[in-house]
């Protein structure tokens, strides 16, 4: 007998409305999955639409490491498939203190490390472990997600705007009026979405101010101030930018830092989910249980070949080379391009790309009109770029900025050169046809 569960949901709507958890209620949808819904729906018609909304790689454009394929493989094949410790693997933890020590100048010492399914598990686990109902969380705008970190917490978001002059990142004079009342700083660099990294002595004045707070809240014994680093985008920086670490500038940060880290971006395996977090021990005590309840480690095959590729860069070959030299390539033809159509007197702004997959570029076309329709407002300019120049992109109001700005993500995780100049050529003729 089969039980037709259709019938028996039916007309059962008012049980949700019954069940509905205030937590899960209160969440907000993404808007890059409602844009990326509208544009399958275009990619189903026929039409071939450049996207540069996902923060992800398309496999053909940019493949994961051979070798790191190869050692999954391997993996399995010795029937490395039991559960991983909670940690994390032993030799993933020792390759991860190793590259700290070698790449970023910090050796932290053995039980610093906390290996998670990509870099949200660690995130998440860090806002448990810190963060209590009401405290606050300052954090700069636009940014990914932190606003729903700060409401699974139970926490007081402090959004503070920056501004395209100073790449949309923090600066300290921004910052120092709220860490009195925060108990939470996050700061990711190079940021997404921007595409842009801190500047050095921004990084340093906010890390000297942090640590005289905490020398305050210890005299006072209050509980401390802590530092969230999200730097998953580190070994993506282009030209002349420079990443910087809050404990390399200010090695008195050590005890109020949380480095959040993974292999997501910068071997595009993004969907192996291979995190982690890199924080003081008894930080990663209490992270480890929140992980190991949620089961949110990384698969043990993925963590053994992440090791091995760690504790031997030659393993990867050419592969970052080719890799970096491809993700470069996009963001400056995209933004060489972009600039050209300003040049020839359309209203587009760009910021140069130092880091990450993304370029900042503002469409200030609102306002303006096609044919009989006006562009009232931010959404109706990314619309109509979808649907008359088919092109995808996402505007900052989506990472918390305020709406109306004109700034949007182009994210060339996904896209070829040939798409890039296409695009460009797309938007051209797309602005050609409005009028003041």
């Amino acid at each position: 007998m089969t039980v037709d569960v259709a019938r028996y949901l039916a007309g059962c709507e008012d049980v949700a409305g019954r069940s509905a958890n205030r937590l899960a209620s209160g969440l907000k949808g993404s808007t890059i999955l409602a844009i990326a819904r509208q544009v399958k729906e275009l990619q189903d018609e026929g039409i071939n639409v450049r996207n540069f909304t996902i923060g992800d790689f398309d496999p053909k454009q940019f493949p994961v490491p051979e070798a790191l394929s190869e050692g999954i493989v391997d993996a399995l094949r010795k029937r490395q498939t039991q559960y991983p410790p909670a940690i994390g693997v032993p030799e993933l933890r020792k390759a991860v203190r190793d590259l700290y020590a070698d790449r970023l100048g910090l050796a932290y010492p053995e039980g610093s490390v906390q290996i998670g399914s990509g870099a949200r598990p660690p995130i998440y686990s860090a806002f448990q472990a810190i963060v209590e109902p009401g405290d606050a969380v300052l954090y700069p705008v636009p940014s990914w997600n932190i606003n729903h970190y700060t409401y699974l917490s139970g926490a007081r978001g402090i959004p503070v705007v920056t501004s395209p002059e100073t790449g949309f990142m923090p600066t300290a004079e921004q910052l120092l009026p709220h860490l009195g009342e925060a108990r939470l700083v996050v700061i990711n660099s190079p940021l997404n979405p921007s595409g842009t990294v801190i500047a050095p002595d921004q990084l340093e004045a906010i890390c000297r101010a942090i640590v005289a707070e905490n020398d305050r809240r210890r005299a006072a014994a209050e509980r401390p101030l802590f530092l969230l680093y999200d730097q998953v985008y580190w070994q993506l920086v282009f030209g002349d930018s420079e990443h910087v670490t809050p404990v390399r500038l200010v090695p008195e940060m050590a005890p109020y830092t949380i480095f959040v880290d993974a292999i997501s971006k910068c071997w595009a395996a993004t969907g192996l989910r291979v995190g982690w977090a890199v924080v003081p021990p008894w930080i990663r005590d209490r992270m480890q249980a929140l992980v190991g309840h949620m089961g949110a480690w990384a698969a043990r095959p993925e963590q053994i070949a992440t090791a091995r590729l760690l504790a031997d860069p030659e393993l990867l070959g050419d592969y970052t080379e080719v890799f970096h030299g491809g993700i470069s390539a996009r963001l400056e033809r995209l933004q060489d391009g972009l600039t050209g159509l300003k040049a020839e007197g359309h209203p587009i702004e760009v910021l140069p790309a130092q880091g990450a997959l993304y370029l900042s570029a503002k469409v200030d076309c609102i306002g303006r009109r096609h044919g009989d329709q006006v562009l009232e407002n931010e959404e109706a300019v990314r619309s109509w770029l979808l649907t008359e120049a088919h092109i995808a992109v996402v505007p900052f109001s989506a990472f918390g900025y305020p709406a109306n700005s004109g700034w949007m993500r182009w994210s060339v995780g996904s896209v070829s050169l040939a798409d890039v100049d296409a695009a460009v050529g797309r938007l051209r003729a797309a602005l050609n046809q409005l009028t003041d």
